[in-house]
């Protein structure tokens, strides 16, 4: 006898797996073409999931995951943490520069890890936790460009702003991708200019460390 399972909740997951596997996000109507449920059904599931966070709608219409998956399990941010800590720690220290994880949370870039570099007098304090608009700081610029890529590649593969916050600091940031359900980029910022060819390169690799190492 099969075991008795609830249509709703069912469809409600397959909607969450469809938008993770996605690469660039999914709007209500590609989701039910995709799980092969009316439009209505999924534009039910997709405001009940967006109100709990699991998921959230870009100004394009596209649903991707919220930040709620991220936080939900308890283990989670540990684990984000402690595989980008150490990339984070060499970038910083051999740049001279606060290195730092920045992940989407709706319209704002949410600063989710930072290492200030253990042998500079002078460096940009960052806090963590703290939000900025994606459209303020290097680090939201460069999710929103990988967004206009749309999986193509960048070139050169970071974001250059200057003038960041009151400090008015340089950053380069390099979005994090290929990794499922997760917008997010990694940077650098300095009270000084950076070599852009030089640094850029760098947080390049760094990006990429951290998002092999979270797939």
């Amino acid at each position: 006898m099969a075991a008795e399972t609830s249509q709703t909740l069912d469809r409600g997951i397959r909607v969450l797996e469809a938008v993770a596997e996605s690469t660039d996000g999914l709007t209500v109507t590609e989701l039910a073409q995709t799980l092969g449920i009316g439009r209505t059904v999924v534009y039910r599931l997709v405001v009940t999931l967006e109100q709990h966070a699991f998921l959230r709608r870009s100004g394009d219409g596209k649903c991707r995951l919220g930040l709620a998956v991220l936080t939900m399990g308890r283990q989670v941010q540990p684990i984000v943490r402690d595989v980008a800590l150490p990339a984070l720690r060499l970038l910083a220290d051999a740049v001279g520069a606060t290195a730092h994880l920045t992940i989407v949370d709706g319209a704002e870039a949410l600063t989710a890890v930072v290492v200030e570099p253990t042998r500079s007098d002078v460096h940009v304090a960052y806090r963590m936790g703290a939000r900025q608009p994606l459209e303020s700081n290097a680090a939201g610029r460069a999710v929103l460009a990988a967004r206009t890529a749309a999986g193509r590649p960048l070139e050169p593969p970071w974001v250059v702003a200057t003038s960041e916050g009151p400090q008015g600091a340089y950053g380069i940031a390099v979005p994090l991708t290929g990794v499922p359900g997760l917008e997010a980029s990694v940077g650098v910022v300095s009270l000084r200019e950076l070599n852009e060819a030089d640094v850029g390169a760098r947080v390049a690799r760094a990006a990429g460390e951290i998002a092999r190492a979270l797939r």
